[in-house]
């Protein structure tokens, strides 16, 4: 919603202060910015190129500049930056792609690729022409179509016609009508806004439309071809005679062009018109129609405003221009006047059309989620419950306010406004009570937070609507709609991201309240030194404390404290000046609303105290451990461990003890980020007890907190406000139902008679007691497999010779008459609860690349049977990070690493080794990481390669990737 007093928009506010910088300017130096802006933005650099180009032409209507010029230096710059952009997508583009298709195959595959290169050779010079006059594509075309390789005469064309139609358009519009303009380009973007949503679902009718006739005229060649060729012999089709998928090369020739076949996409279609158009119309609106059917009244209310919009005009033309504006906006006059009926008639309509945008969204994602949560009837209450309570507070708030001779009461007292804001926001509010923790608190925080400083910051009719539509659900729907999800006491870490967080939208607010003082009857209009001065003290003290309040230390909360509580003597001698004078100027109520943020912010330090505990010197920000009776390898052993527990003995690992000494975890800290190595140790009762302490203990020295590659057994243990994603699969072999026959195994007995042709013999040995010969012959092995990769060594999870040549472990070999080692593998104890080996889990695998071919088939095979004789329960075969089985669903988070685990593929071959394992028919269990919440994972994320890759950069890593 929006006041009628508020008649200039942001942009147009822009558009005022980029006209005075210009004038300042001598006039080629205009032209050569208007050059330059449009220019960048057309590389592909958003700058605003349309903004510079309008104040240009407003500037040129006082003669300061030509407006023929001001046209001609815009063509100018829109054509050589286009040309610019289009030589980049030609240079680099064909090296992105490949890139893309070799990382990301089923976005950016041939095939894909092929499509958008046809489309480009029908469409690409109306696409060019008709993307000068969107912003967002306006800025992609010249690289886009340099990448796809459209020819550059015809783009040249095509980029100068539409330079010129969009320059020439906009500097007429502009000289023609004056600064009147700027609300009719406004009002343009608001249309070309509906042509591009349009647009969009144009393109998707035809996009399946096209997929369907194709999908159908391949099956249709396919039964033709099969039926041909069983008629003349009586057999299926020679598989020689399905044609090779596409690949990059078939697209591009070796100097970047295209090929004969890319350049003839699209040239030719021998589809027939209007067939399927019926049935890609249902498929591309049906989830709309699913959608309307799950959520009736959001769909009511939607079409309700639309319709009202048309019927009005509202949509194209502001209403508060129209004779009957002041009958059907709500506001106080309307009920003074007695007109109760202006809170239905109010609603349903907008200040201006481009509002229209918002709000449509608005109730889209705000009333839509509130009806999927709670249901329709409920929805509709909130809603309904949050206007009224929004339009009629304000109207009780600014009569009590107008009491006490309030200047501001008495101003927005005057002032008519309309729309569903309200509502809409009340909706959202209830809404966010369903987010999980703790992203539920910091939402809501965020929300309020965002209606509070509009309120005392711009202060206008609709703020103070928002503010209580949103106070009023915050406060009364944890009581009434969701007891499932309680509030809770926020942990430390929420309270410093509260406490960090509120201090920069402080700073955030006083800066640019001071930058851009408004016209409000009660704020400043003009900032003196006394109030840049106090600004900059606010700002300096900010930019001082907030890493430490974030990071929770002692010392900047003690001066955020001071800070805070001297704000508070300021606002109460502001006030009491104000009531002993009876005098309240604007620069008063500037000053006491900050203050009023610091006091806010002061409840919230002293709220969460206990929160800023960090150590200030990083030489004492170590983990505190209890006096444990025993080591942790004593625990191990005596307790037992998960299948990834004998990690936990490395060295680089360090151990944090439980405070009855009977527990651990096994953790390395990088980048910020205690990473837990696998399951807790130690009885299981205690586990859900170890994870508490073990969480209390690295936010009390700042670290934060994940469990990597751990059990279900786990999660079930966590805080349930915890996140967690899987990150790998177990293989499981048990071994006391192991029986290496039936068809499944074939494979599996082949690999073991044929070394025993070739005579190789296996042996299950440890590795440290081994003559120097074969511990030689398995380093040298393991350093060639290591030299052949892009990437070096990886660690944490993955052990190499030194580790393999501790005692505990076993190391199985695979040698032939000579003494000559073709492959090794070691294997890690996993030790049960009474002090006994009951399995064995796989660590290094290396083979001799000139050696016996199977040599790992044979190594595990006939492992699992030396293990299976001693007694053993099972062989784990360990995970392959990021990989997984053919039915795995990745979904969110999850989706995204497994993108991740494609794109490194190539380089580490995780799903290879994965499905090589599939071969000895395991059984998976799942592996997670288990973390706070979302916000963790960009410094888990880098914490977790430099737990892997200790030795190497993020820049080196990123260079050999690429270079591969």
């Amino acid at each position: 919603m929006e006041t009628h007093g508020e008649s200039r928009s942001a942009e147009n506010q822009r558009g005022v202060g980029m006209i005075a910088w210009l004038a300042t300017i001598p006039p080629l130096a205009v032209l050569l910015v208007v050059a330059f802006f449009v220019a960048v933005e057309s590389i592909g650099i958003p700058l605003p190129g349309e903004t510079v180009l309008i104040a240009a032409t407003l500037l040129s209507i006082d003669g300061h500049v030509s407006p023929w010029f001001v046209a001609t230096s815009a063509v100018i710059g829109a054509v050589l930056g286009d040309s610019i952009g289009y030589l980049i997508g030609r240079r680099f583009g064909v090296r992105l792609l490949t890139v893309g298709a070799r990382r990301f195959p089923k976005q950016f595959g041939a095939e894909q690729i092929h499509r958008a290169i046809a489309g480009m050779n029908r469409w690409g010079a109306w696409a060019v022409v008709g993307g000068r006059f969107v912003a967002f594509l306006r800025i992609l075309v010249g690289p886009l179509a340099g990448t796809l390789r459209m020819p550059y005469r015809r783009f040249l064309a095509a980029n100068a016609t539409g330079a010129v139609l969009w320059a020439g358009a906009v500097t007429t519009i502009v000289y023609s009508l004056g600064r009147a303009a700027v609300a009719i380009i406004h009002q343009f973007s608001w249309i070309a806004l509906v042509a591009v949503a349009v647009a969009i679902v144009v393109v998707a009718i035809t996009v399946v439309y096209r997929r369907n006739t194709a999908a159908a005229a391949a099956a249709g060649s396919s039964t033709t071809a099969v039926g041909a060729a069983g008629s003349a012999d009586g057999s299926t089709p020679d598989s020689d005679t399905t044609p090779a998928p596409l690949e990059m090369a078939d697209l591009f020739e070796p100097d970047g062009s295209l090929s004969p076949l890319a350049s003839a996409a699209g040239m030719h279609s021998g589809e027939k018109p209007l067939r399927g158009i019926r049935s890609a119309v249902t498929t591309v609106f049906a989830p709309l129609a699913r959608a309307a059917r799950r959520t009736p009244f959001t769909a009511g209310l939607l079409g309700a405003f639309v319709v009202v919009a048309l019927a009005t005009g509202a949509l194209w033309s502001p209403i508060a221009r129209r004779s009957w504006y002041h009958d059907v906006a709500y506001g106080v006059p309307s009920f003074l006047d007695g007109h109760w009926y202006t809170l239905i008639t109010g609603t349903f309509l907008s200040q201006v059309p481009i509002q229209y945008a918002l709000i449509l969204i608005g109730i889209v994602v705000a009333v839509g989620w509130a009806e999927v949560k709670f249901g329709t009837l409920r929805a509709f209450g909130i809603f309904a419950g949050g206007q009224i309570a929004a339009v009629s507070g304000t109207l009780f708030v600014l009569l009590a306010a107008r009491s006490f001779d309030s200047a501001w009461a008495a101003d927005l007292a005057s002032h008519y406004d309309v729309g569903p804001s309200g509502g809409v926001l009340a909706c959202l509010a209830a809404a966010l009570i369903t987010v999980r923790a703790p992203w539920r608190l910091r939402l809501r925080f965020a929300l309020l937070a965002y209606v509070t400083v509009s309120l005392i910051y711009l202060g206008t009719l609709a703020d103070l609507e928002h503010f209580l539509g949103v106070a009023v659900v915050m406060l009364v729907a944890p009581f009434v709609l969701d007891r499932a999800h309680p509030a809770g006491r926020p942990s430390a870490r929420e309270w410093r991201i509260l406490a960090f967080a509120s201090l920069v939208i402080l700073a955030a607010v006083e800066v640019i309240g001071t930058l851009f003082p408004t016209d409000d009857s009660l704020r400043a209009t003009t900032s003196d030194t006394s109030v840049w001065i106090d600004v900059a003290v606010d700002v300096i003290i900010i930019a001082f404390i907030a890493n430490g309040i974030r990071l929770g230390h002692r010392l900047p909360w003690v001066l955020g404290v001071i800070l805070g509580a001297l704000n508070v003597l300021e606002f109460v001698g502001l006030a009491i000046y104000a009531i002993v004078a009876l005098d309240f100027p604007a620069d008063l109520f500037t000053a006491m609303a900050n203050s009023a943020l610091w006091i806010a912010l002061l409840v919230i330090f002293l709220l969460g105290h206990r929160a800023y505990r960090v150590p200030l010197r990083r030489s004492r920000r170590v983990v505190r451990n209890a006096t444990a009776a025993a080591s942790p390898l004593e625990i191990l052993t005596t307790d037992g461990g998960g299948t990834l527990s004998w990690m936990t003995m490395w060295p680089a690992n360090s151990y944090f003890i439980t405070a009855d000494g009977e527990s651990f975890v096994a953790y390395q800290r990088h980048s910020g980020v205690a990473i837990a190595l696998g399951d807790p140790v130690g009885p299981p009762e205690k586990l859900a007890q170890t994870i508490v302490e073990f969480v209390a203990e690295c936010e009390r020295i700042g670290l934060a907190p994940c469990l990597f590659s751990v059990s279900d057994t786990v999660l079930d243990a966590a805080p349930t406000d915890w996140a967690n994603l899987q990150v790998a699969e177990d293989t499981i072999i048990d071994l006391p139902t192991l029986e290496m026959t039936g068809k499944k195994w074939q494979g599996i007995r082949s690999a073991l008679n044929r070394a025993e042709r070739e005579n190789i013999s296996f042996r299950m040995t440890a590795l440290a007691d081994e003559p120097w010969a074969v511990v030689s012959q398995v380093r040298a092995i393991s350093e060639e497999w290591v030299g052949d990769k892009a990437l070096p060594e990886m660690g944490f999870t993955l052990g190499g010779v030194d580790e393999a040549l501790d005692p505990h472990v076993k190391t199985a070999l695979a040698l032939d008459e000579s003494g000559t080692v073709h492959g090794v593998l070691s294997w890690l104890p996993v030790y049960g609860a009474d002090g006994t080996i009951r399995g064995w889990t796989l660590d290094l695998m290396r083979r001799r690349d000139d050696g016996f071919k199977l040599v790992m088939e044979f190594l595990i095979a006939s492992s699992c049977l030396a293990f299976q004789a001693e007694g053993a329960l099972f062989v784990s075969l360990s995970g392959a990070p990021l990989a997984h089985g053919a039915d795995y669903q990745p979904t969110g988070i999850d989706a995204v690493l497994d993108s991740l685990g494609t794109a490194l593929e190539p380089l580490y071959g995780f799903q290879s080794l994965h499905n090589f394992k599939t071969k000895f028919n395991p059984r998976y269990e799942r592996m997670s990481l288990l973390f706070r919440d979302e916000g963790d994972l960009p410094k888990i994320a880098l914490a977790l390669t430099r737990a892997f890759l200790p030795g190497e950069s993020l820049l080196g890593i990123a260079r050999m990737g690429l270079g591969r």
